[in-house]
This record gives C-alpha cells, structure tokens and sequence, in this order.
C-alpha cells in the first residue's frame, strides 16, 4: 500500500495545536512537505521546528486568521505565486461556540459561516490550479459527526457543519473527472482542548461532578474512552495518500462508534 508523500506539499490549516497539529506531525512523517496555517506566528515556529524531515523536506507557515477571509486570501495567492503548487489541503478550523439553536444569534451563524465555508472555499480556489497542473490533488474537511447527526447543544455548529459537508460532496462531483478526491473525517469526542471546553460547559450547565459528565460521555461511545488526536490524523494522513486515490465523496466517522447510523 502506497502511503508515501514525498514531494507532496500539504496545507494544513489549525495546526498548533489538536487535531490540526497531529495531522501535520503524520504528513511531514510519510515525506510530505507541510505548510501550517494558524493565527499565533510564535506557536507556527514552534510546531514546524517538530516537524519530521527525514526525507529532506522543508516546512514553512502561515500566519493567518479565518476571521478575516480577505486577508486569508490574500496571504494563500503570494504564497502559491512563489512557492508553486499545493497538492494536498486539510481544511480545519475550531468550532463555533455552543449553545441551543434558539438562542444563537444571527451574527454567529455569519461569522461561522465566514471562518467555515467561505475560508475552506477561497483556499481550495487557491490551490486548485496547482493540483490539476500536478495531477495529485487531495481535499479533506474535518468537521463533526454532526453531519450525520445533530449534536445536542451545539446548534450554530451542526447548521455550518452541514453546509461544509454538502459544499464538500458537490466539489467531489465536480473535481472526480480530474482525479482530484474531496472527503470529509468527522472526529468524535477527541482529547483536545475543545473537549475540555465542551466537558466544562456540561458541567456549568448540569451542576454534576467531571467526572460523573465524563462518565456520562464515555457511555455513549461503544470503544468506552475518547480518541486521541493522532488517531483522527491517521484517518486524514490514509485519505490524503496515493493509496485513496479511489475514494471521494464520504463522510469518514472516527469517533469509536459512537454515531448512532451507517
């Protein structure tokens, strides 16, 4: 099975930090070249000075924000201009904050909207060229099981992460005939920082114990504990290799089991 990456660049966005971090660890591991994409430039340096070159590679970054999708833009078109084609884009961005539905306001739909859809959007225009020039291209979103079903208190986030996933399967239909493969992986509850944010809502909000909340989440996953960030960058490093050049379109659930459908 062919999972090499050497000469592959790859973009991967949020990646200081979480599943974005454990998946530039992997690619850089199996050759690739890895430009990271975050907001804190101190935190890129660190995170590229991790980076494996064993196969002679050089990683670089990019320090920008999601929160402003012109500047983003702006940043992702110089860099192509000078360092050439991109042949793999691992679309992550944290989530939107969570809450009921009901009491969401109408801004943060936008803004999760913007840093979501529209970011993902402008950097797959950007490198698109690239892949087709290259003949390798590889897409992959890392959104949320709640694609497959809503996530209870976390209602902006289940409306943009569905949008993503279908803007993700229509682009796989448009981008099979040139053997470019758009996929989605859906994390379950993963050990990041934005589990323990979730744990502590849960917390606030029910007046129960961590650990009687933890107990309450582990019940639901069938595998009994929560994956680790790396075993999510696994699932993205195999998608993002020339051994899934046959597979594109899905929704890949990483999450022990926990999703309650096929």
């Amino acid at each position: 099975m062919n999972l090499d990456l050497t000469n592959k660049s790859a973009l991967v966005c949020g990646s200081t930090q979480g599943i974005g971090k454990a998946v530039a660890l992997e690619l850089a591991q199996m050759g690739a070249k890895v430009i990271l994409v975050a907001r804190n430039e101190e935190s890129l340096r660190a995170v590229k000075a991790e980076l494996s070159t064993s196969k002679g590679q050089q990683h670089d970054f990019i320090p920008a924000d999601f929160a402003n999708p012109e500047d983003l833009k702006d940043k992702i078109n110089r860099y192509i201009i000078r360092n050439g084609a991109v042949h793999i884009l691992v679309n992550n961005t944290g989530g939107p904050p969570g809450g009921p539905i009901v009491l969401a306001q109408t801004e943060e739909f936008t803004q999760a909207f913007s840093n979501h859809l529209l970011c993902n959007h402008i950097l797959v225009q950007a490198l698109l060229d690239g892949m087709k020039r290259s003949g390798y291209g590889r897409i992959i979103n890392i959104i949320s099981t709640s694609v497959k079903q809503p996530l209870r208190g976390l209602g902006v986030s289940n409306t943009i992460r569905a949008a993503v996933a279908n803007w993700s399967k229509t682009l796989s239909i448009e981008l099979g005939p040139l053997g470019i493969t758009v996929n989605n992986v859906l994390p379950g509850a993963t050990n990041t920082v934005r589990l323990s944010s979730i744990l502590e809502n849960k917390v606030a909000k029910s007046g129960l114990k961590p650990e009687d909340v933890k107990k309450e989440m582990l019940a639901e996953i069938p595998l009994g504990r929560f994956a680790e960030a790396s075993e999510i960058a696994n699932a993205v490093a195999f998608l993002a290799s020339p051994a899934a050049a046959y597979i594109t379109g899905i929704n890949v659930p990483v999450d022990g089991g926990r999703t309650g459908n096929l």
